[in-house]
């Protein structure tokens, strides 16, 4: 039996009827009906509205009693059984409905016919077969399965994208410092400069000022009472209004400023160095301006007045490299570059007898020997390094027995490296100016001259030298080597040219040799260029990438040598295995240990690069960040260094030093620590008692006094000669360290790495790491300390120790990371110098102060928080960041060129009065060249000045010509 009546497909058709029809037998007031099985069926699909159109109503005296068997009645089922009687109905009969029957009688019922075979099966119910309704549930099983695999396996490679930050998601809403206002006074001219004291900068505002609420549409009258602190400014603009420029101020020699510490001849025992062998060139001085432009900004972080930096005088382009080729052509020995735009009182430089330098014939690790010769009892004596053992070799060069001499030296320690140092009983012969003249030039238009200079061994020609009196000194002073890294595919401009001749005159020549200045060039591909397997190869790369005038001081060095000198690190590949730890970006720390390994005769290295720049005089910046280094005290010394130092907030030096202090011991709180002691947080509940890695709890962390060793003795790397506090914290009275060189001097804040977004802020191998975490490191990682930009100066000290912990320890870090944590695990004295930085846009010095000190407990890193890592981009309109964007735009306007379609001559020259200052698009120009207090600058690159593209003698400069610098 199924589920269907079997009786479902039988045909309805009366003809094909088999079974005999049973009429109306006798007249009877019963009647019994019976319904078929088609009445049946459809009734139980009468509530179906939808199959009401697929059958046929039969309605009223369908079955009349009075009439026989109607053909509609013949089509219905059979209506009578073999239990029935003749005398009665096998089905009761319906009444009509007209007869007078009682109204409670039911009404007539409706009979619904198929109307075709689709509807009837339909109307019907229809039970599947068990095979496969199994089938059915398999399928339905698999389809489940198949689902959930799908997403495991999306959710799989969603997070793997995550990981990898391969996420395609909407860009994020600019910074917020970017909807901040441009600053437009940094680019005025010197023919509109007022008195440090009368200036009025534009930036910072106080607490209490609105501010400026000037549109584009305004006027220049609207202007002096809307731009903030601007009346002089709008004052002096209106004044051009058909009038004519205002008049050049007068600069003056730098030598002479009342704050500068370049020596005069004479001066400390200093004998006067020259260019020339004929000692007859001696070195510019720089030419400076008094005052500021009006309005000009003051710095936003750091202080002139801490380290006395010249803060009332400014310099423009031509004072500033006017000595070094700036300003005069290729044929006069120049660069041939700088002779556009406004140029009045440009030739200041060569007043009072100075001379164009021919720069073509100078040879600078010659100038810088002999300078150092005739200085040479100023100095301490060098030290010696025990040569290498290379066996036997002979030579024509025998002493009195008739052994061969050895010569042990290496190739990058050369003989003008490493000098032989008298006894200081022994008195030098001094080089003195001799009387014959100096070979000339034909005048100039402006009847100055150009003296040619020639370098190299003197010929004997010239008088012998007249020795001088000289004075001893009582204290002998170390050397400073100072190194700028470079590489050999490095292409060399005009501008790069003239400022390393001005790193070479202003720090070796103009302090008599207390710094040398060197090139650490890295050779990018040593297997096409076998550096290491032929002398002449070594000899020809040099000549092949680098000008001839600084070839002499050129040292190269290859990842591969590094790779063979510190062999057995572990190497983490932080940043994948394009970058490996021996290479440029990772282990830059390891040309200069190597480089100072091999260059005993210095006591400090400053690591300089190729793209900063100083707009004032370098001897002076270098000796003032030495000399406040040197005076900073120990205590609260690391706290003080990780911190940015904003004067319109934090006050004085003494209010900010007490500001760290009371911030390192009470604690702040902050996102890595806001829950701490908080009862049920997640790894935070006991937050009171968790450990840090220099030993304290949260809240307040535990100053740095001292050494800070890895938690395994085991990773302690020569503890015995390292510095030792000689009272504690508590009792000291900040004495310790007063007095005491630096041994790294950092251009940054130096922070804390541990928990930070900085991406290389674990890179740093060799260390127990299962140690770091049982002593409390979250990442098992040891105490360690970081600084952005490795310009830095090390001692020979510091660098001695970290070559050998690499070497011997398999130590090592990021080169940011790496000099930072050496200082601190064997306790040395680390400085960081807050020197002037600038701003561009007009930030709430709050918001700015609260923002680059977001790390932990008020510091700049050690959280989430830190500006260092995802929250970089707040740099980039800062004047000293490795990617800011302000410092290369404000140079090349300095150098009168034109960025963004604004500045160059035409602004220089002239004003225009439809603009009004309110911003740097509509700044009127007409103040003459920019002036700019000594400010450090970086990244400086690629700067492409116009140079003459005629250089032979005879080319003659024609009337009129393009001017490139509009």
């Amino acid at each position: 039996m199924g589920l269907l009546p079997t009786g479902m497909f039988r045909s309805r058709d009366p003809r094909r009827q088999g079974l005999p029809l049973y009429e109306k037998a006798s007249t009877s007031t019963s009647h019994k009906e019976r319904f078929s099985d088609n009445d049946v069926s459809s009734s139980d699909d009468d509530d179906d509205d939808d199959d009401d159109d697929d059958y046929e109503y039969e309605g009223e005296g369908a079955y009349s009693p009075s009439e026989g068997a109607s053909p509609r009645s013949a089509r219905s089922s059979r209506q009578s059984s073999g239990t029935a009687t003749s005398g009665s109905f096998m089905l009761p009969k319906r009444h009509n409905a007209s007869a007078a029957a009682s109204a409670f009688a039911p009404p007539p019922r409706r009979r619904l016919r198929p109307g075709n075979a689709t509807a009837a099966v339909r109307a019907h119910i229809y039970r599947l077969p068990n095979r496969m309704v199994r089938y059915l549930c398999v399928g339905l099983m698999m389809t489940i399965v198949v689902f959930i695999t799908f997403l495991a396996r999306a959710s799989q490679l969603e997070n793997r994208r995550i990981a990898n930050g391969d996420i395609n998601k909407p860009p994020p809403p600019p910074p917020i410092w970017e909807s901040f206002d441009f600053l437009t006074r940094y680019y005025g001219g010197v023919r509109n400069l007022v008195p440090l004291k009368d200036n009025v900068p534009q930036y910072p505002r106080e607490e209490d000022e609105e501010a400026s609420d000037l549109g584009i549409d305004d006027t220049t009258e609207d202007s002096a009472s809307k731009v903030h602190l601007h009346a002089a400014a709008a004052a002096a603009a209106a004044s051009l209004r058909g009038e004519e420029k205002a008049p050049m101020p007068p600069s003056f020699p730098f030598n002479q400023y009342k704050g500068s510490v370049v020596p005069s001849p004479g001066k400390d025992a200093i004998v006067e160095c020259y260019v020339d062998t004929k000692n007859t060139v001696g070195v510019p001085s720089l030419r400076y301006f008094d005052g500021r432009p009006n309005g000009f900004p003051q710095n936003v972080m750091g202080s002139y007045d801490i380290m006395s930096l010249p803060e009332d005088i400014c310099f423009e382009r031509y004072g500033r490299f006017g000595p070094y080729g700036y300003g005069y052509s290729v044929r006069a020995g120049g660069l041939g570059t700088g002779e556009y735009g406004e140029k009045e009182g440009s030739e200041a430089v060569w007043e009072g007898g100075v001379h164009r330098i021919d720069y073509r014939k100078v040879d600078w690790a010659e100038v810088q020997q002999r300078c150092y010769k005739s200085n040479t009892r100023r100095f301490l004596p060098a030290s010696s390094r025990n040569a290498p053992v290379n066996g036997l070799y002979v030579s024509g060069n025998t002493d009195v027995d008739g052994v061969s001499k050895l010569n042990h030296a290496p190739r990058d320690l050369s003989s003008e490296s490493t000098p032989e140092v008298k006894e200081a009983s022994s008195a030098p012969s001094s080089p003195s100016p001799v009387e014959a003249k100096p070979a000339q030039d034909p005048p100039h238009k402006d009847g100055s001259t150009t003296v040619s200079v020639t370098t190299g061994p003197s010929d004997g020609s010239s008088p012998p030298a007249t020795p001088k009196e000289e004075t001893i000194p009582a204290i002998k002073v170390p050397r400073t080597a100072v190194v700028v890294r470079c590489w050999d595919e490095f292409e060399w401009r005009e501008e790069d040219i003239m400022n390393m001749r001005s790193l070479i005159m202003e720090l070796s020549l103009a302090s008599g040799a207390r710094y040398d200045v060197h090139l650490l060039v890295q050779v990018k591909n040593d297997a096409k260029y076998p550096i290491w397997a032929d002398d002449g190869a070594y000899r020809s790369k040099i000549e092949e990438t680098i000008p001839a005038e600084f070839r002499g001081l050129v040292t190269l060095w290859t990842e591969t040598q590094m790779l063979s000198l510190y062999q057995g690190i572990h190497d983490l590949y932080t940043r994948g295995p394009g970058l490996p730890v021996h290479g440029v970006y990772r282990g830059l720390q390891m040309a200069m240990q190597h480089f100072a390994y091999n260059h005993p005769e210095y006591e400090y290295f400053w690591q300089w690069e190729m793209d900063i720049r100083y707009t004032g005089h370098h001897l002076d910046l270098f000796t003032k960040m030495e000399n406040w280094s040197k005076e900073q005290p120990r205590k609260g010394l690391w706290e003080r260094n990780s911190r940015f130092y904003v004067p319109s907030v934090h006050g004085t030096w003494d209010d900010f030093r007490q500001m760290a202090r009371v911030q390192t011991e009470a604690g702040a709180s902050g996102p890595d620590n806001m829950w701490d002691g908080v009862p049920g947080a997640k790894g935070k509940g006991k937050g009171k008692g968790k450990k840090t890695q220099l030993g304290s709890a949260r809240p307040g962390e535990q100053s740095v006094w001292g050494p800070v060793r890895p938690a395994d003795p085991n990773d302690w790397f020569e503890p015995e000669h390292d510095p030792v506090p000689p009272t504690s914290y508590e009792k000291d009275r900040y004495d310790w360290g007063v007095g005491e060189e630096a041994d790294l001097i950092t251009l940054n804040p130096i922070f804390d790495p541990e928990g930070t977004t900085w991406l290389l802020s674990d890179d740093i191998t060799g260390y127990n790491e299962t140690a770091e975490i049982l002593a409390g490191s979250p990442s098992g990682k040891p105490a360690r300390r970081a600084q952005i930009i490795t310009a830095s100066r090390m001692s020979r000290r510091m660098l001695h120790t970290m070559h050998r912990e690499t070497a011997f320890k398999k130590h090592h870090a990021f080169s940011e990371m790496w000099p930072a944590t050496a200082a601190l695990q064997h306790g040395y004295k680390a400085v960081y110098v807050p020197h002037p930085v600038y701003v561009d846009r007009e930030w709430p010095t709050q918001y700015m102060a609260r923002t680059f000190n977001a790390g932990r407990s008020g510091a700049s890193g050690g959280s989430r928080n830190s500006v260092f890592g995802q929250r970089e981009h707040n740099f980039q309109g800062l004047s000293w960041y490795y990617n800011a964007g302000f410092s290369p735009n404000i140079y090349r306007r300095w150098l009168g060129l034109r960025v963004n379609n604004d500045g160059g001559a035409a602004f220089e020259e002239t004003a225009d009065v439809t603009k009004n200052d309110s911003t740097v698009a509509m700044m009127r120009g007409g103040e003459g060249r920019m002036c700019l207090p000594p400010m450090l600058l970086h990244p400086i690159k690629n700067i492409e000045l116009p140079v003459e593209s005629h250089a032979n003698e005879d080319y003659e400069k024609p009337e009129t010509e393009a001017n490139p610098g509009s």
